[in-house]
């Protein structure tokens, strides 16, 4: 299934959006991975998404990749007698561990290990920062507070704690039999919610080992502060803006979002912007224009993929959102001003590189001066297709991996056209598959000349070093 762009779309699968025959719409349209969200759904749900993605990948012979993403511990309020309460600023309210129905006064917080953490005037915020509450006076089973404005608030209403590293675990007992059952599945990649340091990553990896590939959800400042922690500790990062926008004063989150893609960049890792992209989608045929200004600068940032949450889950217009968002990308992407490697290729001559580097560097330059029409990476962990995406080369990326896991978690990556094949057993054979599926695929022409990277001895890991100019021929030998 060719792709006319280079950065790829993540759409969550929901009520909207779950039937066969939409999530096949959806992947014809120009999805490139689906989202399952675990925090809403059943088990069942999730798990007939997956087997229908699955008989997708069979139909177009296209690996197709799957995330899954974990709850985390969303810290929440109880509930009211009367389901909601006006609150009035410089009134007291208070924060329990009494599990009666709230009040004017008092609500239900369920949280006892926190308690100890939160000293006087640390700031809370619920209901997605709608209503903000400071800290007066702190025991082991109740928070006095102050309200600081006027809001509503209501059962259940979520609730941020900014600046302060909370003593729990990302993974709770609900994400831990939901990844079992994602693993069953055979999910590809597993986002981990309300990640602090790099110790909740390996908490993470100690139960997935390389079973799947692990994704960062970047919603919290101490995450931003250990940013370089977390990316060398997961295999991917996504900007969740949603509630990093509440813990955050909101005009920080765009040069946050920059400066995180311009470190995922640097460490070669791929990287998801994410929520409110296209929201009014949910309920309207068109974005609006900030909307769509928005996905162009993800891009422009050089993001690895953007995704759609409730406008593919809930929204009225799943499909049209995909086109949507396909299209804007397809527009930024062929402004020439969107390949500017200048600072990073600096970057790159200012630090010592192992062989893989100089390969899949000198492949993008060989290509550019060969003017080839695709560069190939023979990988089987994936690793040398995720360094030439680094380089964010205008010209086809073709990443080629005799595992199939391998070629579902590239469909994430920038630029890199996925394909499962059989592994070769020599430097000819080599050619003959790489010539093979671009002509298959119609990635390319009989004249047109493309430049291989692969690992001698083949089928090893971390091995490339080899580099082959070809050209594909009209002709049953394909070299």
């Amino acid at each position: 299934m060719k792709r006319n762009r280079k950065a790829k779309i993540l759409a969550t699968l929901g009520p909207s959006s779950s039937s066969p025959e939409v999530i096949e719409a959806l992947f014809n349209e120009g999805c490139d991975v689906f989202r399952l969200n675990f925090s809403h759904g059943s088990i069942e749900d999730h798990r007939k998404n997956c087997q229908a993605i699955r008989k997708l990948e069979k139909k177009y012979n296209h690996a197709t990749c799957i995330l899954a993403d974990l709850q985390g511990p969303k810290l929440r309020i109880g509930i009211f007698k009367d389901d909601k309460i006006q609150l009035k600023k410089g009134q007291g309210f208070t924060l329990d561990l009494i599990t009666t129905p709230g009040d004017q006064t008092r609500v239900n917080f369920p949280h006892p290990d926190i308690y100890d953490i939160l000293t006087p005037n640390t700031e809370i915020l619920v209901n997605d920062g709608r209503v903000k509450l400071q800290v007066i006076e702190q025991s082991k089973d109740e928070l006095k507070t102050e309200v600081l404005n006027d809001g509503v608030i209501s059962n259940n209403k979520g609730i941020n704690i900014p600046g302060i590293i909370l003593p729990i675990s990302s993974l709770t007992t609900k994400d831990k039999s939901d990844l079992n059952k994602a693993i069953e599945m055979g999910v590809d990649w597993v986002a981990l919610s309300f990640v602090q340091t790099s110790k909740d990553i390996a908490e993470l990896r100690k139960i997935v080992s390389n079973n799947v590939s692990i994704m960062a959800k970047i919603e919290k400042p101490s995450a931003v502060k250990n940013i370089d922690d977390i990316l060398n500790a997961s295999d991917g990062v996504m900007i969740a803006r949603g509630d990093l926008g509440v813990e955050l004063p909101t005009e920080k989150v765009p040069v946050i979002q920059k400066n995180i893609i311009n470190r995922c960049r640097d460490f070669g890792k791929p990287v998801v912007v994410a929520t409110q992209m296209l929201e009014s989608m949910i309920d309207h045929y068109t974005p609006t224009r900030a909307e769509a200004s928005d996905v162009a600068n993800a891009i422009y940032d050089g993001a690895d993929a953007v995704m759609l949450s409730g406008e593919s889950a809930i929204g009225q217009y799943p499909i049209e959102s995909v086109i949507t968002m396909n299209k804007i990308i397809e527009s930024v992407e062929k402004d020439k001003n969107n390949f500017d490697l200048a600072i990073h290729e600096e970057k790159i001559r200012q630090k010592t590189i192992s062989t893989t580097d100089a390969i899949t560097s000198a492949a993008y330059t060989v290509a550019r001066n060969a003017e080839a029409k695709a560069v190939v990476t023979f990988s089987v962990s994936g690793n040398t297709a995720l360094r030439m995406a680094k380089e964010r080369a205008p010209v086809l990326g073709i990443g080629l991996s005799p595992k199939i896991k391998t070629a579902r978690k590239l469909q994430l990556v920038w630029g890199v056209h996925s394909c499962h094949i059989k592994d070769a057993k020599n430097t000819t054979e080599m050619v003959q598959i790489a010539c093979s599926v671009i002509k298959e695929k119609k990635l390319g022409l009989p004249g047109d000349t493309v430049v291989i990277t692969a690992g001698v001895p083949f089928g090893n890991a971390e091995s490339t070093n080899l580099l082959r100019i070809a050209k594909i021929i009209d002709d049953k030998d394909l070299t």
